[in-house]
């Protein structure tokens, strides 16, 4: 099966998605390293045709949402790693949006807030591309690891907050996040 490109997420593109136990979310800036994140949990949804969000969980970095300040380009991958094989990409823009943003209950409300939550990301996709993926090898989903959700219910609101500032807060090139801009705000 030869590359398929669309215009949309179809019934069938969005089918395979929600079987998807994890999907890659990539996206780089100007100049600089690309970044490919791997994310897990219930954490991705679909809003329309054109349109996706996910729930971005404190982590050791937060390249994604300063890339998407940078050049607002980034990619969505998801694979099949059990049944059929395919893979499937959505490319599309980002718009970050934190807790303190206008807009934040409207998608807020979309989701299980997990601990450690920092941030929505919402993407409008002009292109969904499918392909084979006869080279990915069968994995079988065994369930969710607890560990981050865990390690941000114990340290508590103001200990991740405290951990944001101090890694969340700039890129591995240097570049100020969404959420550095508040820290620095807040001086």
């Amino acid at each position: 099966m030869m590359a398929k490109a669309f215009d949309s997420i179809s019934p069938e593109h969005a089918n395979f998605i929600q079987a998807q136990k994890m999907f890659f979310v990539g996206s780089a800036g100007v100049d600089g390293h690309v970044n490919i994140s791997p994310k897990g949990y219930d954490s991705f949804r679909m809003l329309s045709p054109n349109q996706v969000a996910y729930l971005d969980l404190t982590g050791s970095g937060n390249e994604t949402s300063a890339h998407l300040q940078d050049n607002n380009r980034m990619t969505y991958m998801f694979i099949a790693l059990e049944g059929k094989p395919q893979i499937l990409r959505l490319y599309g823009d980002g718009q970050v949006i934190l807790p303190d943003d206008p807009a934040w209950e409207q998608y807020a409300s979309l989701f299980d807030l997990h601990p450690g939550y920092r941030q929505i990301i919402v993407s409008n996709i002009h292109r969904v591309q499918t392909s084979c993926g006869y080279s990915i090898p069968f994995y079988t989903y065994e369930g969710e690891r607890n560990t981050l959700i865990d390690w941000a219910g114990n340290k508590g609101e103001e200990q991740l907050e405290q951990y944001r500032k101090q890694k969340n807060s700039t890129t591995i090139d240097g570049i100020t996040t969404p959420i550095g801009k508040k820290f620095a705000d807040m001086r």
